[in-house]
């Protein structure tokens, strides 16, 4: 099991660092509303892929590989839901504004919808999804429970995707001065926005 585990946690944790979606969403939450709500996000993230791998555990993500039908609405709302986010972005990085002062709109709600955007985010990707269920079984020793060992499994890419964040909340806070000047954010709103919609039309044209 120590193996499986270590194993496990090298594949996950090379996979983490690579420059993706998630790490995008993060950073663009430390730059325009702060630490806080950059956590936020991380954590909504996080969320999402105990839900996938406790799924994927339990066969729920099998269900999503066997049927295409499934699979299709999955993928086509999820290629939605980033399209329209990054059209609200660029639309923010077109916007100007004052600049913004440390963890504006730091509030429950505005935390909770950090979260939330996270959550969808990595709900709405069925390649989430279809990682665990192609990972979780070469993983999986003899003899222990499927859905305690998924989860348990989960939790670790879930403690290396929040130690991944941090440090890059922790850089973007250190400069956030000259991240946050106008031009900058502008400019790296629309960058995001443009990636994100990529990723969408990627979702969107990638059968499997």
């Amino acid at each position: 099991m120590f193996e499986a585990v270590l194993s496990f946690a090298l594949v996950a944790g090379l996979l983490t660092i690579v420059p993706g979606l998630d790490t995008a969403l993060v950073l663009r939450a430390a730059v325009s509303r702060g630490r806080r709500h950059a956590f936020a996000t991380a954590l909504g993230i996080g969320s999402g892929t105990l839900v996938w791998g406790a799924a994927a555990a339990a066969g729920v993500s099998v269900l999503l590989t066997a049927s295409e039908v499934a699979y299709t609405a999955l993928r086509v709302a999820g290629a939605l839901y980033l399209m329209w986010m990054g059209v609200t972005m660029i639309r923010a990085g077109l916007r100007r504004s004052p600049a913004l002062t440390n963890d504006i709109g730091d509030t429950p709600h505005g935390l909770l919808a950090a979260w939330a955007r996270g959550v969808g985010t990595n709900l709405l990707n069925p390649k989430v999804g279809v990682f665990y269920v192609a990972m979780l079984p070469q993983f999986l020793p003899e003899g222990v429970p499927p859905l305690l060992m998924g989860c348990l499994l989960a939790l670790i890419h879930n403690v290396e995707g929040m130690l991944w964040f941090t440090a890059v909340i922790t850089a973007a806070t250190v400069a956030r001065t000259w991240l946050t000047r106008d031009t900058v954010r502008r400019t790296l709103d629309t960058l995001t926005g443009t990636v994100v919609i990529g990723f969408g039309v990627r979702l969107a044209a990638t059968d499997r």
